[in-house]
């Protein structure tokens, strides 16, 4: 592999079918400039897609950079002459010291395309998955940008022949000053979904809500989302692991705690972003990070239970901090449980300020399903 840098993958192969694979780049030297970095992890990125990887397509990335501002225009520059797949950029900044990581997420056996309307396309077999990516405006506060994504993604969807309540799967909304916009972004989801069909007695979508800042200091809300065309309403399965988690209704906000998708050959799982709660509403072990750490685990294993699944199944982590001084305590805990796991710790505040960890995560395991077609 290329020098400075280093590569965890998480491997999901078959025969015949489609394959997929998580893949985090990460810098391993931060002395090195933006740009340095930046050549370092595209560098090593080709040297994959090239390799290991040929015949092979990413359909997903997100850059988590320490200085939108200054980082996220070279970045899009680059990316403008060798756009490949649907493209996050988020400020996010690795914990680790460096200016820049990389998740992306790649598959084999599938055809893509940029569609007119903002949307990238993954298409095989009976389905086409929809991923959407860096979408923000400029709407004058947090409430209304949200509202905005929100209808503007609900007509995207409409000309795919989706709608928000029956594809949706995923989405990630990421927040400027998250303690003073979030209460705004709830507020617009909340009455967007209303109309959506999307309510208690129906169901909501998976979903991380964390501080994340765009480059222009104007967009306080930027969102990515992933849909599938082709689904039946049968095949996605909410998590709700009611002895650990209570509905995040009844704390006022829209989400829900995961959910998982069965196709013919493979069950998909999306856990939210997840913290130390109880089943009341209840931050559990405030002030103390080593014990919300345990909790969040425990509450994430759960999830995946609930789904037949366990960490061995997890393709990825995401590690959110509030308090860069939590970082070492939190890595040496995690390696030491996941030491396996590609994963990335990122400096972003949770939506409530005693919420000191969060994490989310992707899984994936084989099943044997006849009424459905294969992904």
């Amino acid at each position: 592999m290329i020098e400075n840098t280093s590569i965890d993958i998480f491997r999901y192969e078959v025969p015949e079918g489609v394959s997929e694979y998580h893949a985090m780049l990460r810098i391993t030297n931060h002395r090195l400039t933006f740009e340095e970095q930046v050549d370092c992890l595209m560098e090593a990125y080709d040297q994959l897609m090239q390799g290991e990887m040929k015949g092979a397509v990413a359909v997903f990335k997100r850059f988590f950079v320490s200085d939108a501002a200054n980082q996220a225009n070279y970045l899009q520059a680059l990316h403008a002459e060798r756009s490949d797949c649907a493209l996050s950029i988020i400020e996010q900044p690795p914990l680790d010291g460096t200016k820049i990581a990389l998740w992306v997420y790649i598959q084999r056996g599938v055809q893509t395309k940029a569609l007119a309307n903002g949307i990238y396309e993954v298409k095989h077999g009976a389905y086409r998955h929809l991923w959407m990516a860096g979408a923000c405006n400029q709407a004058s506060n947090s409430e209304y940008q949200m509202r905005l994504l929100f209808n503007d993604y609900v007509m995207q969807l409409l000309e795919n022949g989706c709608c928000l309540a029956d594809n949706c799967i995923r989405t990630w909304i990421f927040v400027q000053n998250v303690d003073v916009n979030y209460e705004g972004v709830v507020k617009a989801r909340n009455e967007v979904f209303a109309t959506q069909n999307l309510t208690d007695k129906t169901h909501f979508i998976a979903s991380t809500g964390i501080a994340g800042r765009h480059a222009n200091p104007k967009v306080l809300v930027q969102m990515d989302a992933y849909a599938v065309e082709g689904i039946d309403k049968e095949q996605i399965h909410y998590l709700y692991a009611p002895t650990h988690l209570n509905p995040t209704y009844e704390y006022g906000v829209s989400f829900e705690r995961g959910t998982y998708v069965d196709y013919g050959d493979r069950r998909q799982v999306f856990i939210s972003g997840t913290a130390s709660i109880n089943n009341k509403g209840e931050i559990m072990y405030p002030g103390d990070i080593r014990q919300q750490t345990l909790r969040m685990w425990e509450n994430v294993e759960t999830l995946l239970k609930e789904a037949e699944c366990t960490f061995e199944h997890v393709a990825h982590l995401l590690v959110y901090l509030r308090d860069i001084a939590d970082y070492t305590i939190v890595r040496e805990m995690f390696e030491e449980r996941f030491p396996n796991i590609p994963k990335v710790y990122l400096l972003a505040p949770v939506c409530r300020p005693g919420w000191l960890v969060e994490m989310e995560c992707m899984a994936v395991k084989s099943i044997s399903d006849g009424c459905y077609p294969a992904f």
